[in-house]
C-alpha cells in the first residue's frame, strides 16, 4: 500500500511538471533536448565506439593524428589520434551529473537558509543575510583555483565550491517571498491552531514556492554545466574524467583550436544545447514563479 501510494505521488508529480512544461512550445523543446542528452549519458558506454583514451589507427597501423570526420570518426581525431566522439558521448555524463547535483545541492542549501531567515526573522534572519552578503563578495574562479589546490582537483570538490558559493541567490529570493506568505491568513491559522514551526515551513510555505525552487534549480543547472566546463578550461578540472570541458582545453593547449574546427565545434555546440535547452525549460516555471509574465 504505501509503495502504491509512493507512485502514485510520483505519478502526480510528473503529469504536473508535464502540464507545466506543456504551456510553453520553447519549454518542451528544451525538454527534448535535455531528455535526449540524458538518454545519451545513460546509454554512452554503449554509443561510444571507442575507449576516449584509445588510439585508433588506419588499415596500415597508423595513428589518426587529427583525422578530420569519416564514417569511422563521426567528429574526427585528436592530436593523439584519440576519437572525438566517443570522449564528448562520455562528456555528457559528468556535464550532467555535475548540472544536476550541484543544482539540487545548491538549490537545497539556499532555500533552506531562505526559509529559515524569512519564517524567523529578527536575529536568525540578519545573521542568515549577512553570510548572504559574505558569500556575494566570494568570486567564484579564483575560489576554486584556491579549493582544488588545497584539496585536490575533481568534480566533487567543484560541486562543493559551486555549494558554498552559489547557494546566496536562491537563499535571498526565498526569503523575500517567505516573509509574504507568512503573513497570510492560513499561516496565522495554522501557528493558532498549535502547529509547529516545522510543519508550517514544510506544509504550509515550502509547496507555495516550489515553482521558484524548480526555476532556480533549472537555471542553475546550466550555470554549474558551464562552471564546470570553465574550470576544465583553465586547467582546474578533474583529469581523471572526460568533460567538454577537458576537451576544449587540450584542443587549446595542443594549439589545434584553428586548424582542427572538429576538435572544439562540437563540445561547444554540446555546451551550448544544454544550456539553452535547461534555459527554455525554466521559463515555463518563471512563468508560474511570476504570473505577471502571463499578461
Amino acid at each position: 500500500m504505501t509503495l502504491r501510494r509512493a507512485l502514485s505521488a510520483v505519478n502526480g508529480f510528473v503529469s504536473e511538471q508535464v502540464q507545466i512544461i506543456r504551456v510553453d512550445r520553447l519549454a518542451v523543446a528544451g525538454a527534448a533536448i535535455l531528455v535526449a542528452f540524458i538518454a545519451v549519458a545513460i546509454l554512452a558506454p554503449v554509443i561510444a565506439p571507442y575507449d576516449p583514451m584509445q588510439m585508433c589507427r588506419d588499415e596500415n597501423g597508423r595513428v589518426l593524428y587529427l583525422a578530420p570526420p569519416s564514417k569511422a570518426h563521426w567528429f574526427g581525431t585528436t592530436n593523439l589520434g584519440r576519437d572525438i566522439f566517443s570522449q564528448v558521448v562520455l562528456g555528457t555524463r559528468i556535464a550532467l551529473l555535475v548540472g544536476f547535483l550541484a543544482a539540487l545541492l545548491v538549490t537545497l542549501v539556499g532555500v533552506t537558509i531562505g526559509v529559515c531567515a524569512g519564517y524567523y526573522g529578527g536575529l536568525t534572519d540578519s545573521l542568515l543575510m549577512r553570510l548572504v552578503d559574505v558569500a556575494y563578495t566570494i568570486p567564484f574562479e579564483p575560489f576554486v583555483i584556491i579549493l582544488v589546490n588545497i584539496l585536490r582537483p575533481n568534480i566533487w570538490n567543484l560541486i562543493l565550491a559551486m555549494i558554498i558559493v552559489m547557494w546566496r541567490a536562491p537563499a535571498r529570493t526565498v526569503r523575500a517571498q517567505v516573509m509574504s506568505i507568512k503573513a497570510r491568513p492560513y499561516i496565522k491559522a495554522a501557528r493558532v491552531a498549535g502547529a509547529s514551526d516545522v510543519r508550517i515551513m514544510l506544509y504550509h510555505i515550502l509547496p507555495n514556492i516550489m515553482p521558484l525552487v524548480f526555476l532556480y534549480i533549472a537555471v542553475t543547472v546550466g550555470w554549474a554545466i558551464m562552471a564546470e566546463a570553465g574550470v576544465s578550461f583553465l586547467g582546474f578540472g578533474d583529469p581523471s574524467v572526460t568533460s567538454w570541458g577537458q576537451i576544449l582545453q587540450l584542443a587549446f593547449l595542443t594549439g589545434a583550436m584553428r586548424q582542427a574546427w572538429w576538435w572544439t565545434v562540437p563540445p561547444g555546440i554540446c555546451i551550448t544545447l544544454v544550456v539553452l535547452s535547461v534555459f527554455f525549460v525554466s521559463r515555463a516555471y518563471e512563468r508560474i514563479a511570476n504570473p505577471r509574465l502571463l499578461d
